[in-house]
């Protein structure tokens, strides 16, 4: 069995009877797949593979839930090892130069969910297409990212947009897709959405990008290049700044994001004012 995805304009499949029973229960694919009769070809797959290979570099450490996770690599390729606690290990694996992407271990479906994203990401990182962590709102046919690290207001800043400013909706509330096509730069809705539900197969061209902090008083400021920089860095995937090869894509990808794209610093209370701020700022002929 094979089933067909479209996410970012990347077509990709998912091949086995397992694979595919574990991802027809994640919500978030249902509207990105495709009819089962498309013919086209897939840029990638992710199938079962057997024994996982020995992580020979570990380039990443991090912890999820009750996940203790590393990245890094083999001796053909890149490797993750998902271990949750008193639990079998996960592995996805990827060998230099080939379309196939392997996984094995625990069957469990939020181990599957995240080892999907990362290994979305991997193999569409040369395509100028890099999954950012951050709430996108939808307002007068743009896209807006709202920046920042975890517990600094993203959802709650782009809830207030809905509430307060007609015509704003959500395109993702976690991680949506950034790609750059013939020189635009494109906002498109993703499978993972974070704790909340929002999966849209929709892109819009994206306007800006606007890194929150809390502070006593909404003040907005757009910031220079370098500033810029120091705004959308930290929420690209961390997993491939480690690696030259990989992190040579993700910097040709953010200087051309700086070159075309507004960035703005927002320090703001979380109420009805600091969105209509943003909004202003961001759409002054609109709002």
């Amino acid at each position: 069995m094979i089933q067909k995805y479209s996410v970012a304009g990347h077509i990709f499949g998912v091949e086995g009877d397992k694979i595919c029973r574990m991802v027809s229960q994640i919500a978030g694919f249902k509207p990105f797949l495709l009819d089962k009769d498309n013919t086209s070809e897939p840029l990638f797959r992710f199938v079962e593979g057997q024994t996982a290979p020995l992580m020979q570099q570990a380039l990443y450490h991090f912890d999820y839930e009750d996940v203790h996770g590393i990245f890094g690599r083999y001796n053909e390729g890149y490797l993750l090892h998902l271990q949750p606690q008193d639990k079998e290990a996960f592995c996805l694996w990827h060998r230099d130069g080939d379309k196939d992407v392997q996984m094995n271990g625990l069957w469990e479906v939020y181990l599957y969910r995240f080892a999907l994203w990362l290994g979305f990401g991997l193999m569409t990182l040369p395509y100028h297409t890099v999954t950012i962590h951050s709430s996108c709102i939808l307002y007068q046919g743009k896209a807006v990212l709202f920046l920042g690290e975890s517990g600094t207001g993203k959802s709650t800043h782009t809830r207030l947009w809905r509430e307060h400013i007609a015509g704003a909706t959500l395109l993702n509330d976690d991680s949506p897709i950034i790609r750059i096509e013939e020189g635009k730069v494109w906002a498109y809705g993703s499978p993972w959405s974070g704790k909340t539900p929002c999966y849209k197969a929709e892109r819009h061209e994206l306007t800006a990008c606007v890194r929150l902090s809390q502070g006593p008083e909404n003040i907005i400021k757009k910031l220079s290049v370098l500033q810029a920089y120091g705004a959308i860095h930290p929420s690209c995937p961390p997993e491939f700044a480690y690696d030259n090869k990989l992190y040579d894509h993700v910097g040709s990808f953010i200087n051309h994001l700086l070159s075309s794209t507004r960035f703005y610093h927002l320090s703001c209370l979380p109420n009805a004012e600091a969105a209509q701020l943003s909004c202003q700022s961001i759409f002054p002929n609109e709002a």
